[in-house]
């Protein structure tokens, strides 16, 4: 097997115009499926070019031409579908938050360990060279000591839609959909967990999903992590890493696609200012990696146990948010 041949499981929009493109682009992996329960699958395999098409996702998962399956529904379904998967022999790869509880995440990963499949929660942005850049300069003490992470991930959303972010039973909430990619590239950052975790949310009266987040982490090296999220403000994604002696800020830090892959990042020294571009292809170098790890049979940098310890975070904050 050279290319790992992906089915999947439902025509989500991200799954349109990031991830079925992203598997085309890359050089070990391929889309020959979709599966809509919606009665979508035919229409959108053909605006696609994907071979074939299936009325439910069980279809999809007895198809032998299929080795992986990419999961972009609902928050509330990636748990029972991953598991189904599993159970027909098929890696996962899952959009985050892979569940909606480190419980939840724990008892997947054990279906999948007994049937030997391998599984990577989507969390793309981790896979743009920008962010070992970042790493690469803090290392070389550019910085100084890091102190400070500031984390900001927003977009605008219409409250008055039916948008599945806002539906509580779906797994909604900003924390859940942007939020845990502050949460997630602030250990990436200091490669610590919180030893505290505070949080505070603007809860929306009738829908009862958090709407704006504001929390602060504390690392055991002191570092401290302020982030926000929400779906109130306009689009904004960047963080700001500040040391003893300067600071280093990623101004395109989840979403660089939207630059054409171009990252920037903005460093204050002593030294006074400079800018560096970083390239890169987040969505391709998820899957590439992810079908690496499939082909070589190896588990993936992005470990099921670090998907488990991000959900603990996210669990703490949501503790405090929704009380």
């Amino acid at each position: 097997m050279t290319k790992v041949r992906f089915g999947v499981l439902s025509t989500a929009k991200i799954a349109k115009n990031a991830l079925i493109p992203a598997i085309e682009r890359a050089h070990n992996a391929e889309v020959v499926a979709v599966a809509s329960e919606s009665g979508k699958a035919k229409e959108f395999a053909a605006e696609l070019g994907i071979p074939k098409h299936y009325e439910s996702y069980i279809d999809l998962l007895n198809d032998p031409e299929i080795d992986a399956v990419y999961i972009p529904l609902p928050n509330q379904l990636h748990k029972q579908w991953a598991i189904e998967a599993a159970k027909h022999g098929k890696h996962v790869l899952c959009e985050k938050p892979a569940a909606l509880t480190s419980q939840d995440v724990e008892e997947m990963v054990a279906v999948f360990k007994e049937n030997n499949v391998i599984f990577m929660e989507a969390f793309m942005y981790q896979f743009h060279p920008q962010h070992n850049r970042v790493k690469e300069m803090i290392t070389a003490g550019e910085i100084g000591d890091v102190k400070l992470i500031r984390l900001t991930f927003s977009f605008f959303l219409d409250l008055q839609s039916d948008n599945i972010r806002l539906n509580k039973d779906l797994g909604g909430g900003v924390l859940y959909d942007v939020g845990c990619y502050c949460i997630h590239a602030s250990r990436l950052i200091t490669g610590e967990e919180p030893v505290e975790v505070k949080a505070t949310a603007n809860i929306h009266q009738t829908h009862g999903v958090d709407l704006t987040v504001a929390g602060t982490l504390k690392f055991e090296s002191g570092v401290i992590a302020n982030f926000d999220c929400s779906f109130e403000q306009p689009f904004k994604e960047s963080y700001e890493v500040v040391g003893t002696k300067g600071s280093i800020i990623a101004k395109h830090a989840f979403r660089p696609d939207n630059q054409a892959g171009n990252a920037v990042l903005v460093v204050n020294t002593e030294a006074g200012q400079r800018e560096e571009t970083v390239q890169g292809d987040q969505y391709k170098l998820q899957v590439e990696h992810f079908a690496e790890s499939v082909l070589s049979n190896k588990l993936p940098m992005y470990s099921a146990e670090e998907t488990i310890k991000n959900m603990r975070v996210i669990e703490q904050a949501l503790a405090q948010v929704h009380h």
